[in-house]
């Protein structure tokens, strides 16, 4: 079983930056970004569409190659669209291009998943055995860090790049989420285990960001992870309109900043562990 739902920010008149694929195979969540350059939408689109479904990128080498075999018609065709523009567009195109992130996730067999990602994007497994999230990010506190970000002009930096496998279980779920998502998912993960996190919370809470505001609301909440976060959220993304139900209300509580929303998932054992 897949599933894939993506929505705009309701507050804004604006195009939806993110763009996700959703096979029995793979998933990969990009999210373009739109305070940096041009054409975000259409970028991370292009990224999920040329994306290859069926042989993991495993290695910033390969993450590097594919990038560079595709970048070229993207910019040739976006410059010309800029060039229509006044003269700022076009300076704003050379300047900054076009940027976003990238995750994804490969089912290699029953039992293996290969993820790599790039950005601020994660991707992650559950498991409703053992009860444990893996995730491909870095820190909690990391998401209020300016995140690296695929670039149709510019190279690569190897500090970006994350891969590994996560090793499944018959009870197993992979799925992917931009940002905003991202962050609430793992901070009541942490929350649920704050005497397995507490160093990461702490980091957090120094941040005084507006992420260390969601924490400081959340953790007014008794959380059960898997309750009140995972089996919450995979029936929300049912739809369009459940999805967004779903994150107004989170949005409301104040648990979850406001940005465009996307998740995918897969369930490899095509069941509902409970």
């Amino acid at each position: 079983m897949n599933r894939g739902v993506s929505i705009a920010k309701w507050n804004d008149h604006v195009a939806n930056e993110d763009a996700f694929f959703s096979s029995d195979s793979c998933i990969a969540v990009s999210d373009g970004a739109g305070g940096c350059g041009l054409f975000a939408n259409e970028w991370s689109q292009y990224l999920i569409d040329h994306l290859p479904k069926d042989k993991p990128i495993s290695t910033y080498s390969e993450l590097d190659d594919w990038v560079d075999g595709i970048w070229e018609p993207f910019y040739n065709e976006h410059e010309e669209k800029a060039k229509g523009g006044d003269g700022i567009l076009l300076n704003k195109f050379y300047n900054e291009g076009s940027c976003a992130t990238i995750a994804a996730a490969w089912m290699k067999s029953e039992k293996v998943c290969q993820w790599m990602a790039y950005g601020d994007s994660v991707v992650f497994h559950y498991s409703f055995l053992t009860g444990i999230l893996e995730h491909s990010f870095t820190r909690l506190s990391a998401f209020s860090n300016s995140p690296r970000l695929v670039s149709c002009k510019d190279p690569l930096e190897k500090e970006g790049f994350r891969s590994g496998e996560f090793t499944l279980n018959d009870t197993s779920i992979v799925f992917a989420a931009s940002d905003a998502l991202s962050h609430y998912i793992l901070m009541m993960y942490e929350l649920s285990k704050c005497k397995e996190y507490g160093e990461e919370l702490a980091e957090e809470y120094l941040k005084h960001s507006g992420n260390s505001q969601l924490l400081k609301t959340a953790e007014t909440q008794r959380v059960d992870f898997e309750k009140d976060v995972i089996l919450q959220l995979m029936p929300a993304s049912e739809s369009e309109e459940s999805f967004k139900k779903y994150l107004v209300n989170l949005y409301s509580i104040g648990v979850i900043d406001m940005d465009d929303f996307t998740f995918v998932y897969v369930n490899p054992f095509e069941k509902h562990p409970r």
